[in-house]
């Protein structure tokens, strides 16, 4: 009975320092993911905060270019797969449709002059650009906060507790497609 107690001891040594050794790691992936979450928090408050003051933007627009039904459908139908989404990857294909409808819009508004003098108009164009710039700065501050953590994810020894616990690399907020490149504006025939 007593050969086995040393080699038993050995094993439940190796094992605890297995353990101590992974709750570290452990402990610092679990505060970078909610760092991660924290941040995507904030943009999605701030994408709530602009989801809210659209249908003010469009009720306005309507009142100048009642006739622009396609760009306000097109907003609705954004607003709408926005709400809808469950995932980073729905919500950022979503943003990229509302964005651009949202472009769609800003190109209407032009061929308005009245309503770009409109008070009401005015005041909601900038409350949606400092929204707009909150959601820059929040998006830069998540991906900080995501490549710190897909770092720790992939690298040595931390990657050996990511595997074990099921961390797994998180998407950065990127840029949509295209956003490289200024739109052409033609007042004939819209953005292209």
């Amino acid at each position: 009975m007593k050969k086995w107690l040393g080699p038993l001891i050995g094993i439940l040594v190796v094992l605890g320092i297995g353990a101590v050794l992974l709750i570290s790691p452990y402990n610092n992936l679990v505060t970078l993911s909610e760092s991660v979450d924290k941040h995507k928090s904030e943009i999605d408050n701030k994408l709530q905060r602009r989801m809210d003051l659209i249908p003010n933007l469009v009720e306005t627009v309507k009142g100048y270019a009642s006739h622009e039904t396609e760009v306000m459908t097109n907003i609705a139908d954004a607003r709408s797969k926005m709400a809808g989404a469950s995932t980073t990857a729905e919500q950022l294909e979503a943003n990229d449709e509302l964005s651009s409808a949202l472009s769609r819009l800003l190109v209407v508004v032009e061929n308005y002059p009245e309503l770009k003098s409109d008070a009401h108009f005015t005041q909601l164009m900038d409350e949606l650009a400092g929204t707009e710039n909150r959601i820059s700065v929040e998006r830069g501050k998540y991906n900080e906060a995501v490549q710190v953590y897909n770092n720790k994810v992939q690298r040595f020894p931390s990657n050996i507790a990511a595997k074990i616990f099921g961390f797994e690399k998180r998407p950065y907020f990127e840029a949509q497609k295209g956003a490289e490149q200024a739109p052409t504006v033609d007042f004939g025939n819209g953005a292209k």
